[in-house]
């Protein structure tokens, strides 16, 4: 039950970013104009950016999430976080939320943020988080055990919780304790293990955060260079949840199944529901009854991954969002 004024549709907008201004990788990369008008655009109609361990907290303990709420992040810790965003995000007075990778930063690679900058940034409304110590992938290797891939998370990722406090305070990534999953992938059964471990998982699938959300996946929206044009921008701040009382199946690995069948219980009729590829490729819908559906691409899906993403348009110029993770083995 939530508590308080929380209601379950309360919902914040997350984003995610990379590399700032580093041109050579386009499909991580936020071009420094596009970044800008993103800030002066949230800047001009007066969202709220809180840091994303704020919102969690309030997923969390069922309070209030209040209308037009924002948090911006950043994975991997690039240095251009440090270079080119953070006197953007400095000049606005804008907190935000960095999910680090310790290895390279341990190495001091000259891609990275060192954790000097780390710890100045933190004086101006920075947040850091888990992001594994090497970056490597999650996912039970061929070869691996189920006590060996066990033992790989924890160190990966209690490693990295150590070199962050150690660097950062003993408080830092504490209240919740956050981890954002390499690459974005993830299955059920290591999304289960994360949140065993006590932390709370954050991909990089999109849709609005909300009190519906599953705290051991939550959602961001990705940006890049692609996708950062102002229309793509407004449209994602302008999201809210789609009505949902189930999906199925929960596991993003599809190995036999492909393509995947995905099953939408909805909690009312909704005929104008529409349902996409990654690439923005229309899906056929299969209505079971008014509020459950049937997804299933024509094709399989290509390898690494790819999503279903679910929309509708809501009122006040508003879009019903929801996005499903596919992990292509």
């Amino acid at each position: 039950m939530l508590s308080g004024d929380a209601k379950s549709d309360d919902a914040a907008i997350v984003f995610t970013y990379h590399r700032f201004g580093e041109n050579a990788y386009p499909s991580t990369n936020i071009r420094l104009e596009q970044f800008e008008r993103h800030l002066d655009y949230l800047q001009e109609n007066n969202f709220i950016v809180w840091p994303l361990s704020k919102i969690v907290r309030h997923i969390l303990q069922g309070e209030h999430i209040p209308q037009k709420t924002v948090a911006l992040t950043m994975d991997d810790a690039y240095a251009s976080i440090y270079a080119n965003a953070y006197p953007m995000l400095k000049k606005k007075k804008f907190p935000f939320t960095v999910f680090v990778s310790t290895l390279p930063v341990d190495n001091a690679s000259k891609s990275y943020m060192t954790w000097n900058q780390m710890r100045e940034t933190q004086s101006n409304g920075a947040e850091f988080a888990n992001h594994s110590i090497s970056h490597d992938f999650l996912l039970p290797r061929d070869d691996e055990g189920e006590y060996e891939w066990k033992k790989r998370l924890k160190n990966e990722i209690q490693g990295a919780q150590r070199r962050l406090q150690k660097e950062l305070g003993s408080s830092t990534n504490e209240n919740p304790k956050l981890f954002s999953y390499p690459f974005g992938e993830y299955s059920l059964q290591t999304a289960e293990f994360i949140q065993s471990m006590g932390y709370v998982g954050v991909t990089q699938t999109s849709g609005p955060m909300s009190a519906q959300s599953d705290a051991k996946t939550l959602p961001r929206f990705p940006m890049s260079e692609a996708f950062g044009d102002m229309d793509g921008f407004s449209l994602k701040l302008r999201t809210t949840p789609l009505p949902m009382a189930s999906a199925s199946p929960l596991e993003p690995l599809t190995a036999l199944n492909n393509p995947p069948t995905l099953t939408i219980k909805l909690k009312r009729p909704m005929k104008k529901l529409q349902c996409y590829l990654g690439d923005g490729e229309k899906l056929p819908l299969i209505w079971i009854s008014e509020t459950e559906v049937r997804v299933q691409a024509k094709e399989p899906l290509l390898s690494p991954r790819d999503r279903y993403t679910c929309t509708a348009t809501a009122e006040g110029g508003r879009w019903y969002w929801y996005s499903h993770l596919w992990i292509i083995k």
